[in-house]
């Protein structure tokens, strides 16, 4: 009994060719395996029109993987999610709207998420527009998250770093931008871009200018900006202004009464708002306004700072966008009556 308990089962031989065969099997499936792999991240996505999908900030890339397969846009999620891990990819996607076209594949796709190729939209900001003109086009933008209230003039005051309402602190221009981007940083990217400009614009300027600094400079630009036309007369009707602050005339320019009567401005500038009192009203009020009264653009601020020369005081508008300009009052009056009342 003894030697029957250490007696051993006999060990089956496995023969050569069995491993062989295993090995082989194996080595077939794995070389499948990768041939279906490669195929499968190179196969089109599954869409017949250009299409946008949307990476939401803060989405994981499973997350993103599992709602386009959702969507029936990738076939093979699983495919997908290894090579994203295997190249790295996985852990690049930026947010934003994607364009998909036909033809794409899985590669191209995580190639172009990963590269931050996002659809690029563009908010614009009109030359003369006021900064709540501004901020309204802003936030009624589909694409643009709001973050700011409406109408709280101490928040933009708060944003820009102003001690006053900040109108004319943002430069007029096209801004382009990705989905997700906030109000916020619209305006501080046109608040950045003002600065700028009218820096090199300031360095710049020509001698003997009755401004004692940048800002002022500013709010000249918009009454320019405001007042103009034709584009050719802008140092024309800059020209007038200087000439008129040099001289302690009183401006008179209606753009900055009307700023000043704001939504009390019925749209006809009649005798008695001219005799309003308000900060704005330059018929009353000597010297600039207190702040600027629109978006100035580039053209405005070089008028400012290059104004014509010469001895014009005064212009009025001729109906056509152009202006007469007059170096005395009696001239001035002649070219009211003939093209402000017909001639009477």
């Amino acid at each position: 009994m003894a030697d029957e308990k250490h007696q051993q089962a006999p060990r089956i031989p496995i023969s050569k060719k069995k491993v062989l065969l295993w090995g082989w099997i194996l080595l077939l499936c794995g070389l499948l395996r990768v041939i279906f792999f490669v195929q499968h991240i190179n196969a089109p996505v599954a869409i017949n029109d250009d299409q946008v999908i949307e990476v939401r900030a803060g989405m994981t890339f499973n997350q993103l993987v599992n709602q386009l397969a959702s969507q029936d846009i990738l076939d093979y999620p699983f495919d997908v999610r290894l090579y994203g891990r295997l190249s790295g990819r996985a852990n690049a996607i930026q947010a934003g709207d994607y364009l998909l076209t036909p033809g794409m594949t899985a590669t191209g796709l995580l190639d172009k998420l990963a590269s931050g190729d996002v659809i690029v939209y563009q908010v614009v900001l009109l030359e003369g527009w006021t900064l709540a003109q501004a901020l309204q086009a802003i936030q009624a933008h589909p694409m643009i998250t709001v973050e700011l209230p409406a109408n709280d003039p101490s928040a933009l005051q708060s944003l820009l770093g102003s001690e006053s309402y900040p109108e004319g602190m943002i430069f007029p221009d096209t801004y382009n931008f990705s989905r997700g981007t906030t109000d916020r940083q619209i305006l501080q990217r046109a608040f950045t871009l003002m600065q700028s400009v009218l820096s090199e614009e300031w360095a710049a300027r020509d001698v003997g200018l009755p401004y004692e600094e940048p800002y002022e400079a500013l709010v000249m630009a918009s009454i320019v900006e405001k007042e103009t036309g034709l584009a050719s007369e802008r140092q024309q009707i800059a020209g007038v202004f200087v000439r008129r602050l040099q001289r302690n005339m009183r401006l008179q320019t209606d753009p900055t009464v009307i700023y000043g009567l704001g939504s009390d401005f019925t749209g006809d500038l009649t005798r008695a708002d001219l005799r309003r009192r308000t900060p704005y009203n330059t018929y009353m009020n000597a010297g600039l306004p207190p702040t600027p009264i629109a978006l100035p653009g580039r053209e405005s601020l070089y008028a400012s700072l290059h104004p014509d020369e010469g001895d014009t005081l005064y212009f009025v508008a001729r109906g056509d966008g152009s202006h007469y300009f007059s170096s005395t009052l009696e001239e001035h009056e002649r070219a009211v009556q003939q093209y402000q009342l017909g001639g009477q």
